[in-house]
C-alpha cells in the first residue's frame, strides 16, 4: 500500500489550488507582473508594524486569550460602530489565524458530515474546499453573467435547498466576479434562510472596496437580533496584512464558546504581539484603508478601460472587490490561457477554471497595485489579446 492510499479520503479529496498552480509555475520571473493572487503590492504600513515590534520586544510572546485580546475585540466593536452603525458587545468577536480560518471554523461549527452548504459560483476555491474538508457537500448556485455584468436570481438558491441544507455561504462583494449584493438581494437571501431555518456565513471581507457610495451593502443592514448569521473577515486586504494571517469572526455570543473551542483545537489562538498590530490597524488605519481603496479604484479604471477598448474582452468595471474577471474572445480553456499569457507577456493571471462552475472561460486579475504597473499590465494584455 502506498503512503497516499493510507490517508483519509477527506484529505485526499482536498484539491490542489488552480491559482497556486500558475503561481508556482512562474513565480520569480524577471519582469513579472503578478496579478494572480488577491493582495496588493504595498507592505504593511509602519504604524502597524511598529506596534507589533514594540509588543514583541516587550515580551508579549506567551499564550494569550483564545478569543483574542480584549483590546482587539474592543477595537473591532468600535470599528463596526463606525462603519456599520451597529453596537456589538465584545463577546461577538473571536480572533482567528486568518480569514481562511474564520471561514473554516464557521463551516465546522455549522455543518456535519453529509450536510449541504450552498454557495454562489464562481467563487474563491478555498470556500468549496473548506466545506469538503469538513465532510459536508458544497452545492454551487450560479450567478448570471450577461452583457459584462453579474446578477443573482434568488429562485436558483431557493431551488437548491434540500432537507440536507444547513447553511448558505454568501460572499459579497464577490471574489472573483466583483458582483455586489443589493440590499434587496440580502433581504431575499435572509428571508430564505429564516424560512428554512438555515445559517448564513457572510464573507464581507471586501465591504470597504465598493465603487458606489460608502461601503457595500451588508447583512448588518437588514438583519434582526437572533438571525443565524456568522460573519468572516480578515485584516489582509484593508490594511495590507495578507502575510500576517489574522482574521476574525462575528457571531452570536451564544455560540462563541463553540467557536473558541474550535480555535483551541486548531491553533490555540493568534500571537499576542500580532494582535497588538491589529489593534492599531483598527484604531488608526482608516486613512490607510481609504488610500488602498483609492489606489484600487484608479487601477480598476486603468485596467478595465484598456481591455474593454480592445473590443475583444467581455467585462464591465466591477462594482466591488479587487478583481477584473475577464472573458477574452477565443479563450475556451482559461487554464491553458493563463500559462500562455504569463509565458508571452509576463502578466500572471488566475485561471477561471479555479473558481468553479461559471468561471471556466474567464481570467482573474487583481488590480490593487501601483497604477503604473497596472498600466504596463494593461498594455501587455491588450497587445496579447489583439494579436490572437
Amino acid at each position: 500500500m502506498s503512503l497516499l492510499n493510507s490517508l483519509s479520503a477527506r484529505s485526499l479529496a482536498a484539491p490542489a489550488s488552480g491559482i497556486i498552480e500558475i503561481v508556482k509555475y512562474a513565480r520569480g520571473r524577471e519582469g513579472l507582473l503578478p496579478l494572480w493572487t488577491g493582495e496588493g503590492d504595498l507592505p504593511t504600513p509602519d504604524f502597524i508594524s511598529n506596534a507589533t515590534v514594540a509588543a514583541l520586544n516587550a515580551g508579549e510572546t506567551f499564550y494569550t486569550w483564545q478569543r483574542g485580546i480584549p483590546e482587539l475585540r474592543d477595537a473591532l466593536s468600535r470599528y463596526y460602530q463606525r462603519h456599520f452603525s451597529v453596537s456589538l458587545p465584545q463577546d461577538s468577536f473571536l480572533v482567528t489565524g486568518s480569514g481562511m480560518q474564520a471561514i473554516a471554523l464557521a463551516v465546522q461549527a455549522l455543518t456535519s458530515p453529509g450536510d449541504e452548504m450552498i454557495y454562489l459560483s464562481p467563487t474563491w476555491p478555498n470556500i468549496v474546499a473548506a466545506i469538503g474538508v469538513a465532510g459536508a457537500s458544497a452545492v454551487g448556485v450560479g450567478i448570471d453573467f450577461a452583457d459584462g455584468k453579474w446578477s443573482l436570481d434568488i429562485e436558483k438558491i431557493a431551488d437548491a435547498i434540500t432537507p440536507k441544507t444547513r447553511a448558505l455561504f454568501i460572499n459579497t462583494p464577490s471574489n472573483p466576479t466583483g458582483w455586489v449584493a443589493t440590499h434587496q438581494d440580502l433581504t431575499n437571501i435572509l428571508a430564505l434562510a429564516r424560512k428554512h431555518g438555515l445559517w448564513i456565513i457572510a464573507d464581507e471581507i471586501y465591504a470597504q472596496y465598493y465603487y458606489g457610495e460608502g461601503r457595500a451593502p451588508s447583512f448588518f443592514d437588514v438583519m434582526d437580533e437572533g438571525d443565524r448569521i456568522v460573519f468572516a473577515n480578515s485584516f489582509s486586504k484593508n490594511w495590507s496584512m495578507t502575510g500576517w494571517r489574522v482574521g476574525w469572526v462575528v457571531a452570536p455570543p451564544e455560540i462563541g464558546q463553540v467557536i473558541e473551542n474550535l480555535i483551541q483545537y486548531s491553533t490555540s489562538g493568534v500571537a499576542q504581539f500580532m494582535q497588538r498590530g491589529a489593534v492599531v490597524a483598527l484604531n488608526e488605519g482608516d486613512d490607510f484603508v481609504q488610500q488602498n481603496y483609492e489606489r484600487a479604484r484608479l487601477s480598476r479604471d486603468i485596467l478595465c478601460d484598456a481591455l474593454i477598448a480592445t473590443n475583444r474582452v467581455e467585462t464591465l468595471k466591477p462594482d466591488g472587490a479587487l478583481y477584473a474577471f475577464l472573458k477574452i474572445d477565443g479563450v475556451t480553456n482559461s487554464r491553458e490561457a493563463a500559462f500562455d499569457i504569463v509565458d508571452k507577456t509576463g502578466v500572471g493571471l488566475a485561471p477561471g477554471t479555479a473558481f468553479g462552475k461559471g468561471g471556466e472561460l474567464f481570467l482573474r486579475a487583481c488590480f490593487l497595485r501601483n497604477p503604473d504597473h497596472i498600466r504596463d499590465a494593461a498594455d501587455r494584455l491588450s497587445s496579447y489579446i489583439l494579436s490572437r
